[in-house]
């Protein structure tokens, strides 16, 4: 089972939150990236497509450890608001609150704003970045230089918008077109690192952010777990995750447990040549421009990958984008203390429900969490309240991390209530 939290987690290897647009919130500079980590080891680092990870020019990739940026900073539906024929004309309001335009942009400082993400341009935009990530695939090998790049497609984040030749490309409606098209991509991909003559020296990963926001249906995924995005169930956070690395993954092997997303930040690193950065990290980690002190809440799973290890992972936490522990898993149990009784785009308006005592699922038995509508869930509960014990036991090993490593801020909030609070954070933030 493979778990991910929003895009920062992979990153940084620590649970982290978004940012607003023009919001201070993410990254941090003391917070060391992936790609710092890689570049120590010699590697070459790129990001192309979506980044929204803060679109201000300090939080771009290249200000955290890559090399070269090629991408849009929103989601899609954010980028399409000036084009929304009640959107403000003034061209003020369009400076202060609208979105940047694709950022092309490198370590050195330069940025180049390549020109809006329009809904024409969403048809192609993948199109450019993937250029581009192959572009920077390229160039690195014919140098003999070893490289991790990031390449995040927009596609299949809605609004979809689709060139024309895409357009019924299934008859099964403009998602599906969508999803056939991103197929493409990835094909090209991998056909791009086999003419280059790296396959088989190349770790290659396929994983997507978040459970499907079947919200938005038909513009959207499908999943057969409880939940979608933005809630504490499996459909939230279970997503498809599948990694080639010839030699040392067996081809059609399946791994069963659980994985999160920052995981992968010690189990790359450990893969490019330093198994130990995690605890390096813990002590001071030393790099040509400063030295990082961090705990990540990743673990290095590569033995585990390769069938030579037990599973490191034995407990996830379940974090609302407005920072509230939904949930938490250890082993088979998984126990809920505020859950989502909305459904639709209601589930955005409004809040958890936090419970009096937790509910309880055996995931081993019951993955799509339907036993508590069984008449028998209520005594199947009551006979297993011991369960608890365990769970305190994790959530205090993590709590317990926050005493050296504080978190470094708090999640942006939708709501104007906590925008006061917000704003006085994001004053100190830029100090």
């Amino acid at each position: 089972m493979f778990k991910v939290p929003p895009w920062p987690f992979l990153s940084t290897g620590n649970q982290f939150f978004d940012g607003f647009v023009h919001s201070p919130l993410y990254p941090k500079k003391e917070d060391i990236t992936i790609a710092s980590a890689l570049k120590q080891l010699g590697y070459a680092t790129g990001q192309f497509g979506k980044n929204h990870l803060g679109d201000r020019d300090e939080f771009l990739p290249t200000a955290h450890g890559f090399d070269e940026f090629l991408g849009n900073l929103y989601h899609l539906n954010a980028e399409e608001e000036p084009e929304n024929p009640d959107y403000p004309k003034d061209p003020a309001f369009r400076k202060e609150f609208g979105p940047r335009g694709v950022i092309k942009s490198t370590a050195d400082g330069k940025i180049e704003d390549t020109g809006p993400l329009t809904v024409k341009r969403m048809g192609t935009v993948d199109e450019e970045t993937l250029a581009a990530n192959n572009d920077f695939m390229e160039r690195q090998a014919k140098a003999g230089k070893p490289f991790f790049t990031w390449f995040n497609t927009t596609r299949m984040h809605n609004k979809t918008h689709l060139k024309d030749g895409s357009i019924g490309a299934t008859g099964l409606g403009t998602y599906a077109d969508g999803m056939v098209e991103h197929d493409k991509m990835i094909g090209e991909v991998l056909q791009k690192i086999k003419d280059l003559g790296i396959e088989d020296n190349t770790i290659l990963i396929y994983t997507t952010d978040n459970g499907p926001m079947t919200a938005t249906w038909p513009d959207a995924g499908e999943t057969p777990f409880r939940g979608e995005k933005n809630t504490g169930w499996e459909g939230g956070f279970r997503v498809p995750a599948m990694i080639r690395w010839p030699g040392h993954i067996k081809p059609g092997t399946i791994v069963d447990g659980m994985f999160a997303s920052y995981d992968w930040f010690p189990t790359l690193v450990a893969a490019a040549g330093d198994p130990n950065i995690k605890q390096e990290l813990l002590k001071g980690y030393k790099t040509s421009s400063m030295t990082y002190k961090v705990h990540l809440d990743g673990y290095n799973q590569l033995d585990f990958l390769q069938g030579k290890g037990d599973n490191q992972r034995k407990e996830f936490f379940y974090w609302s984008d407005d920072g509230d522990l939904l949930a938490m898993r250890y082993g088979r149990w998984k126990a809920h203390f505020m859950i989502q009784e909305h459904t639709g785009l209601d589930l955005w308006k409004y809040p958890f429900t936090k419970l009096r005592t937790p509910m309880i699922f055996d995931l081993e038995i019951d993955p799509l969490e339907k036993g508590s509508d069984g008449m028998g869930y209520n005594s199947w509960f009551y006979d297993r309240l011991f369960l608890m014990g365990g769970a305190q036991k994790y959530a205090k090993e993590m709590l317990a991390t926050f005493k050296e490593f504080p978190p470094r801020q708090k999640p942006g909030s939708f709501t104007i209530s906590d925008a006061s609070a917000m704003l006085e954070q994001g004053s100190g933030i830029n100090k």
